[in-house]
């Protein structure tokens, strides 16, 4: 029986695009807005001064930070912004992708599916999470897979919005591996979404990246096709 064809009617995503409502999820930008002075203070520094500010955002809530259970709190949503969710934010942080010669002559299309991120709406700072599908044909050089997914969660770990989560998985993929052909698809669900506001729980968000031969629509068929088997 012939597998029945799965399409995303999602076109392409311009990386020049903007748009200027502040509570939409548009991309404005593919690199992330950052201060040119981002990076000069050291990560304690920046924990000891997030840890003093969400201290007092705690405080004007009305918690009792002489509770056991609140009183490390600042501290550790501090480390955690600095260490952990947000860590994607920092160039030294970037992924080193050593590439492999392409020894077997593989010509066709590689894919990884299914990668698992979390990510933070820009928004309103609450999470973004999902499965990320990644795809590209090799132009002489391998990366090995494991460095996909960790290209994936250095730019899922910084505050985002998801098409330009899409366009950076997409464009360093094409940097790391020198190739013009990419394609990237998301499906998320966004807790701005879920957890506030309308309070959809149900609805997810697809967009997609696609570059070289992935524009053409047999070859982007066939990524959607496998990306949706069982």
């Amino acid at each position: 029986m012939r597998q029945k064809e799965i399409s995303l009617n999602i076109q392409p995503i311009k990386p020049l695009d903007r748009e200027f409502d502040e509570d939409d999820h548009i991309l404005s930008s593919w690199e992330t807005p950052v201060r040119p002075d981002a990076f000069e203070m050291e990560d304690d520094l920046k924990i000891e001064k997030i840890e003093k500010h969400f201290r007092e955002i705690m405080t004007i809530l009305g918690l009792d930070l002489n509770d056991d259970s609140l009183s490390g709190t600042p501290r550790r949503v501090a480390k955690m912004y600095v260490k952990e969710v947000f860590s994607g934010l920092n160039p030294k942080n970037r992924p080193h992708a050593r590439l492999f010669d392409n020894k077997y002559n593989y010509n066709q299309m590689l894919v990884e599916k299914d990668i698992t991120f979390y990510s933070h709406c820009e928004h309103h700072f609450v999470p973004i999470y999902g499965k990320v599908h990644v795809a590209y044909f090799s132009s002489g050089k391998v990366i090995g897979l494991s460095k996909i997914n960790r290209i994936v969660q250095y730019y899922a770990k910084r505050p985002q919005v998801q098409e330009r989560l899409t366009v950076q998985i997409g464009k360093e993929m094409e940097r790391a591996l020198n190739t013009p052909d990419v394609g990237v698809v998301i499906d998320a669900n966004h807790m701005c979404v879920a957890s506030r506001g309308v309070g959809d729980t149900n609805s997810k968000t697809g967009t997609a990246y696609f570059s070289g031969k992935f524009q053409d629509e047999n070859t982007k068929r066939e990524f959607l096709n496998y990306i949706n088997s069982k």
